[in-house]
């Protein structure tokens, strides 16, 4: 069922010089059951869907509308979560969310995160720059409400010349996640690109802030890119002790023809110790088709949630 947009009433007081920090808590009533706990990430069909950069190349017969997306998911692997990307969208205008939101309840399905972001950096020491990346994260909160999704992952975008600053970026962050607060909205930070949103920087990021409404989405294989192991899994070990209502499953990633694996059991372990009660989306990231690494990615899946 799409969530409530209540406001939370909140007893709040200061705790920190970025922040009041709100009695306020998230409460997303999440499923149980395994299958339900899953998510399919339009990214896992970014080949396939009809965006631009993919028609020239295909026959748009071939390619699939984000609106039929849902459906699709729905029908080809009893999913009904979709993660949806914001750059996978056509437009962010009120009448193509409806559009979108229509598709997606027409399919009985719920859209459990939006990835987004912007390229201005939340550390560019043009204080222009960062509050327009603060009013862009604020942009993808609004997307969410129109698509009853209960949160956004906000991509930390670097800046020409300037290394990743913990305080500039947690002062940004902490103003979008109060209004992601007052919209019921979670604001999530992946552990994606290794040297910008390395797991350390973000983890640091997240406890500056100190908000229940900034959280952490784990990535099972991104910071494997680094190519230590152990690196890997003490970042998703960190990543998840912060985690609340999202993670990217993925077993292998592909980086400039170098394959990454990692180990999907030693993963879901991690999960399970933190005591991670989220949905696990389906991030396809490996090599061969699509199709079938999600459907191999699911079935794993299943089978360590069981």
């Amino acid at each position: 069922m799409p969530l409530s947009r209540r406001h939370f009433l909140a007893a709040s007081a200061l705790l920190t010089p970025l922040r009041q920090l709100s009695a306020a808590t998230p409460n997303i009533p999440f499923p149980t059951a395994p299958r339900d706990r899953l998510a399919v990430a339009s990214w896992s069909f970014r080949d396939h869907l009809d965006l631009p950069e993919n028609r020239a190349g295909k026959s748009k017969t071939n390619l699939i509308a984000l609106t039929d997306f849902p459906t699709m998911i729905a029908k080809r692997y009893q999913v009904r979560n979709v993660e949806l990307l914001g750059q996978h969208m056509a437009s962010t205008e009120a009448g193509y969310l409806r559009e979108l939101l229509t598709a997606v309840e027409h399919a009985g399905s719920h859209v459990i995160d939006i990835p987004a972001g912007t390229e201005i950096s939340l550390y560019d020491p043009d204080p222009q720059r960062r509050a327009a990346a603060v009013q862009d994260g604020k942009k993808w909160i609004d997307v969410a409400i129109a698509l009853h999704c209960p949160s956004v992952r906000l991509n930390i975008a670097g800046a020409k010349g300037v290394k990743p600053d913990v305080a500039l970026t947690a002062e940004g962050l902490a103003a979008i996640s109060r209004y992601g607060e007052s919209k019921n909205v979670m604001v999530n930070l992946e552990n994606d690109d290794p040297i910008i949103e390395d797991a350390f920087f973000i983890t640091k990021v997240i406890d500056r802030v100190n908000s229940p409404w900034l959280r952490a989405l784990p990535d099972f294989c991104n910071s494997m890119l680094k190519g230590n192991e152990k690196f890997n899994y003490d970042a998703v070990t960190a990543m998840f002790q912060r985690a609340y209502n999202i993670a990217h499953v993925k077993d292998s990633e592909v980086d400039n023809g170098k394959v990454f694996r990692v180990d999907l059991a030693r993963s879901f372990t991690i999960a399970k110790a933190s005591g991670y009660k989220g949905y696990y989306s389906i991030e396809f990231e490996g090599e061969g088709d699509a199709y079938a690494g999600v459907q191999k990615l699911i079935d794993a899946a299943l089978r360590f949630l069981a």
